[in-house]
């Protein structure tokens, strides 16, 4: 057995690199191959590797960094949409396994019905081993992953509720004072995750934009959850999870700092977790006798059972299809932190004997396998149908993004990537005048952006958008920018709009997969615009739809926008939109389409009216 700390770590990185490339060669999942390398070279196989308390301690981080990216990489808008799914179908995979176990265990092995129940608890969570998996091949927005993911959650709360119960139960000393203290400390944890958190993280980005002490702050309050968690009396996978929670719209899926996240955790310690779990197999007790074999094989056939019943529940009522059931089924039946805990604070408090322990860890091995290559099939072909469909709908739409007189390049370049804008030009106008010339003469889609403060920690995009918008070619598009920037930023959406624009709005909002939390203000004229200043937010993004001359929507009053920026809006972030416009397309009529520029005498009328309704507003912006 290596002692040297050299030769170990050595090892151990060999490991990372090679197996990942051995597995794809042979397709199977390299979370197999890890579990497999760890019960050859543990103590239990060839004792090359034995315990070892830096591969415990980082294995145990690995936990909680699948944990910790499945809170952050949950699209809330999506989640929010099926939340009730989400707590529907987490009674639905909890229950059904328990209330087997629950009876298998008194009926069929002749446990108490305190032991059974706790058997039933162990079979009712599960953890989301394979969620790297769903996250490599881009369909963790799909409704079934948001479901699943929120659903885990209330499964393994409720498996650790029972134990909290049968534990008090054994130490019943300790009364009524063990319920309080729990709820005081569950309390605790709440407040300090949802409460102080977002607030130091808001306080931080608002500061700082260097992605190394955003990683080592992220890191910090993930440790701090899970210790919070484990001395409230639950399980530590918790709090991670509640920690990405937290911090989910400060940490944008495509941001440096996500990127570094998800990096560090799949390169070293969710691999390290998944060594460190099969180096606890011992494969000689499956031949030491029929006992540990068959509590092994009941576990596993009522695992398999309750989770694929929840999940062929969960398709007929969420009417999912046959591909995202498999999902489900593949992220809901592996098994490993919660298992573990349960099975072994069982053991400890007496409830367990060893037969239930070893057959535990072997359930663990064999449906981590299975889990791997279900959910490994299952995510490609969905994402082969999401490509397939995204193909279907591709336009051919061109993206020019500007900034006017600034050089803040790389913030323009992080816009567009929140905003997923394809293959963008980027261009700088020296000021207003160029900027709307720019935008006359070119028939892309534009985006002219100016940045106030990072776009992580914006509370909400207040978008203004004319009459007429809806009829513009290109208005889906320039909707699309603001609900995938919303997505990623984590950010409410409000729409000022008139009635008519407000009804196609809400039908896109509403879209299956698509969905985007907004509420809507009325705006009848473009003249009205200015209400907004008076309403908007110390960190809220002004985006204003605007239009080409020629255009169902253009009105006169846009010319008027730089300076409104200027003076009313000053100290905000703000977006210009501009849909595409074809006006030079072949065969195409300029004079049954183009609008006439608008008379001296309009513009002097126009000017006069926004001059006495600002004279007006005045007074009541300065309160």
């Amino acid at each position: 057995m290596l002692t040297n700390t050299f030769a170990i770590l050595s090892l151990v990185l060999a490991i990372i690199w090679l197996v990942p490339l051995v597995c794809r060669k042979i397709h199977i999942p390299a979370i197999v191959g890890f579990i497999v390398v760890g019960i050859a070279l543990g103590e239990h196989g060839l004792g090359i590797l034995g315990p070892n308390r830096t591969i415990d301690v980082l294995g145990k981080m690995g936990m909680l960094y699948i944990m910790l990216q499945a809170g952050i990489e949950i699209d809330m808008n999506d989640f929010r949409q099926y939340r009730r799914g989400a707590v529907v179908f987490g009674l639905y995979t909890f229950a059904m396994p328990f209330v087997l176990g629950l009876l298998a265990g008194h009926l069929v092995v002749g446990m108490t019905w305190e032991t059974s129940a706790l058997l039933g608890a162990l079979l009712g969570s599960h953890t989301l081993m394979t969620y790297p998996i769903v996250n490599r091949y881009g369909v963790q927005q799909s409704p079934a992953v948001n479901i699943t993911v929120g659903a885990t959650m209330l499964s393994i709360t409720l498996s650790l509720l029972v134990l909290a119960v049968l534990k008090s139960k054994v130490y019943a000393g300790e009364g009524s004072m063990y319920w309080w203290l729990l709820a005081g400390k569950t309390a605790l944890l709440g407040v300090v995750i949802f409460a102080v958190f977002p607030k130091l993280a808001q306080w931080f980005f608002h500061r700082k934009q260097d992605s190394a002490s955003g990683f080592a702050m992220v890191m910090l309050m993930l440790v701090c959850s899970a210790g919070l968690a484990d001395w409230a009396g639950l399980d530590a996978i918790l709090g991670a999870f509640l920690c990405g929670v937290a911090l989910n719209r400060w940490v944008p899926n495509l941001s440096p700092l996500m990127s570094r996240i998800n990096f560090v955790g799949n390169s070293i310690f969710v691999p390290l977790f998944l060594l460190g779990v099969g180096m606890m197999i011992d494969i000689r007790l499956v031949v030491a006798g029929w006992g540990t074999v068959l509590m092994a094989l009941l576990m596993i056939i009522l695992k398999l059972a309750g989770k694929g019943l929840a999940s062929w529940v969960a398709q007929l009522s969420f009417g999912l299809s046959d591909m995202e059931r498999q999902l489900m089924f593949g992220l809901t039946h592996a098994t490993a932190a919660g298992t573990l805990a349960i099975v072994t604070i069982g053991y400890k408090i007496g409830l367990f004997d060893i037969t239930v322990l070893n057959g535990a860890v072997i359930m663990i091995l064999l449906l981590c396998t299975t889990a791997s290559f279900i959910t490994e099939h299952a995510a490609k072909e969905l994402a082969l149908q999401e490509e397939a469909r995204l193909e279907s709908e591709r336009t051919e739409d061109q993206w020019l993004v500007m900034q006017v007189g600034e050089q803040k390049d790389e913030a323009l370049k992080t816009m567009a990537t929140f905003s997923q804008l394809p293959e963008p030009e980027f261009v700088t106008a020296s000021d207003w005048k160029e900027a709307l010339l720019m935008v006359e003469n070119s028939g892309k889609s534009v985006v002219i952006y100016h940045e106030e403060q990072p776009l992580n920690t914006i509370n909400r995009l207040v978008v203004a958008i004319p009459r007429y918008a809806e009829k513009e070619r290109d208005f889906i598009s320039c909707f699309g920018q603001v609900r995938r920037l919303s997505s990623q930023i984590g950010a409410k959406v409000v729409f000022y709009c008139n009635e008519d624009t407000k009804k196609p709005l809400q039908a896109l909002c509403a879209r299956k997969g698509k969905y985007l939390r907004a509420s809507y203000c009325e705006l009848l004229d473009w003249e009205d615009v200015l209400q907004i200043a008076k309403q908007i937010r110390t960190d809220d993004m002004l985006v204003l739809l605007q239009a080409r001359h020629a255009t169902p929507s253009y009105n006169p009053l846009f010319v008027n926008v730089p300076r409104m920026l200027k003076e009313f809006f000053g100290n905000h972030s703000t977006l210009v939109l501009y849909p595409e416009q074809r006006t030079h397309a072949e065969g195409q009529d300029i004079l049954l389409t183009d609008i006439p520029q608008p008379s001296a005498i309009w513009r002097l009328v126009s000017r006069g009216k926004e001059w006495l309704l600002n004279l007006w507003r005045k007074p009541q912006r300065t309160k």
